[in-house]
């Protein structure tokens, strides 16, 4: 009889190449150790005082940012456990554009107090089922928690309220010139129903030079190129948009055509020019004095156009293409050829101004609302360019929530100590092996107070205390106390209410949903099973010191 060995686990199951990592092997501590990596990536980029990031993409493209949605999108994370919590993060970037940090650093420390917990003996499914009723309580104490509300959209001070705590986020110091910037911008796009609000209609273009003060908000569009015709400025005009090149028409089928003396091949280009002339005499009757191309521009077509006195200019990008017609009222049309009366669009200015050096197109609605504003932001460098960007968009996207709810927590950290308080109060009261989880969930909400008090270079351990001791008196004003970084009165701690700084009820809810979920998810694998990656053996880079992948070294 022959001595059998013993075989390996899954010997023959899979094929060769595959991992598998089980509950036994650690996998729910890896996952979880996974994932506190990359919240503390952006733990200290959160808040006013929050540092910037500089992150080079694949493409070489250089990013330098403080916004947890950037970084996470410009990264490229393989871990498929943090994959699930970059996941819930975009989804909030999607659903409400702002909070994304929160969701990040909220469920990677949900994830730290839970590995406390499996140390402790508790099992994972034990701590999934506290967590959920965690949540459930900490989104009813959300709800009676709202120390204000958005009464009117109609004038910027009631905007400001809201959009301003979104922008110092991202710009501290400047959040007074850019949520005045934003505010006005929306005020002129502010549909009569709140919900049809469109973050679309806001547009930014960035000119380098001059300083953030330069900065201005236009109703209509900005294009930052010239029209290729003479005419650089027209007023009161009709306008047709067309998708298709403003030149000759070619054929779809390729002939010859037979030439036998040069008469006939003057005739053959007379032609041309004839029905060119007769196309965009055509236009000029209808009264159109602004073409749009989507397309190219012919030379015949450009002289034309000049001696009929139209203002021609070409756009590149489908999508701008778009918005111009909903800002002109226009049909983009695929023929070329007079528009009829329905398809044309009416613009009030036409023109062509200066901007630091550059020359731009400015479309200019003089009516009272407008489809489309944009906001000509100026700076010093791209990069600042870029990130003042994002805060104007976070800004934008703060009203899109309004519109789903209006009303507003007290911010700077001052709702999370209030959780923390409720949610272990909670916890106490829970019998059984619950409580447990329960408790760690709310403790948990302490890292955002925390992390804008280190950032800001406090004492976080003074600054907590203190504002435990507020918040545990149970009152309105205790409510309000949140972490002040700029540190005035040297407590560290500030009435949120009175220094005009909240976050959105509905931000906060979806946060925590999202956080919580992407927790609960990670914490319920108990299995990494991984196939051999496809492909042949990976060669290396060029520049790496190896030499080329095709040399024999």
């Amino acid at each position: 009889m022959s001595l059998k060995l013993p075989s390996a686990p899954n010997t023959g199951l899979f094929k060769p190449g595959y991992q598998t990592q089980s509950s036994e092997d650690g996998a729910v501590v890896r996952n979880i150790t996974a994932c506190r990596e990359i919240s503390q990536m952006v733990r200290t980029s959160v808040g006013p005082c929050g540092r910037n990031k500089i992150i080079v993409n694949h493409l070489g493209k250089v990013f330098l940012t403080s916004d947890a949605a950037t970084i996470l999108k410009e990264l490229d994370i393989v871990h498929p456990a943090a994959k699930l919590m970059v996941m819930a993060s975009q989804q909030q970037e999607a659903e409400m554009g702002d909070a994304t940090n929160l969701v990040i650093i909220l469920a990677g420390e949900l994830l730290n107090q839970a590995e406390n917990l499996i140390r402790l003996g508790l099992h994972p499914s034990e701590i999934i089922q506290g967590y959920e009723v965690a949540k459930k309580h900490a989104l009813e104490v959300l709800q009676e928690c709202n120390v204000d509300e958005i009464n009117s959209f109609d004038t910027v001070e009631e905007l400001n309220k809201a959009v301003k705590s979104a922008i110092a986020s991202k710009q501290y110091g400047n959040e007074e010139i850019l949520s005045n910037l934003v505010s006005e911008a929306i005020l002129h796009v502010l549909p009569k129903h709140m919900s049809n609000f469109n973050v679309d209609n806001i547009r930014v273009v960035k000119v380098m030079g001059s300083s953030l003060e330069s900065s201005t908000v236009i109703k209509g569009m900005v294009f930052g190129r010239e029209p290729e015709t003479l005419v650089k400025s027209v007023v009161k005009s009709k306008v047709a948009v067309f998708t298709c090149p403003v030149d000759i028409t070619s054929t779809e089928t390729s002939g010859t055509v037979l030439l036998h003396n040069a008469k006939e091949m003057l005739d053959f280009s007379k032609g041309e020019e004839a029905q060119m002339e007769a196309i965009i005499k055509e236009l000029f009757d209808a009264g159109v004095r602004v073409i749009i191309a989507g397309a190219g521009l012919g030379e015949l077509a450009l002289h034309y156009l000049n001696r009929y006195g139209i203002l021609a200019i070409k756009l590149n990008s489908k999508f701008d293409l778009r918005r111009l017609c909903r800002v002109v009222g226009a049909t983009p049309l695929a023929r070329l050829g007079a528009p009829m009366p329905e398809e044309m669009g009416v613009v009030d200015v036409v023109e062509t101004i200066e901007i630091g050096g550059d020359r731009v197109t400015v479309f200019r609605q003089e009516n009272e609302t407008t489809k489309t504003a944009t906001i000509v932001v100026r700076g010093a460098t791209q990069n600042s360019l870029d990130d003042i960007e994002r805060a104007i968009d976070d800004g934008v996207n703060v009203i899109k929530s309004l519109s789903k709810d209006k009303r507003l927590l007290p911010g700077a950290g001052a709702i999370e100590a209030e959780l923390v308080e409720k949610i272990v109060g909670y916890g106490e009261r829970t019998p059984g092996l619950l409580q447990h989880a329960i408790k760690k969930y709310g403790e948990a909400f302490e890292i955002i107070p925390r992390t804008l008090a280190e950032n800001a270079g406090l004492d976080a351990t003074e600054v907590l205390s203190r504002l435990y001791a507020a918040h545990s008196k149970g009152t309105l004003e205790g409510l309000c106390v949140g972490v002040d970084v700029d540190d005035n009165d040297g407590t560290g701690v500030v009435d949120a209410k009175q220094a005009g700084i909240y976050d959105l009820l509905s931000a906060k809810a979806s946060a925590i949903g999202l956080a919580t979920d992407a927790a609960t998810t990670i914490l319920s694998v108990d299995q990494i099973i991984m196939a051999k990656r496809a492909g042949g053996p990976v060669m290396p880079q060029q520049g790496s010191g190896k030499g080329n992948w095709d040399q024999d070294d």
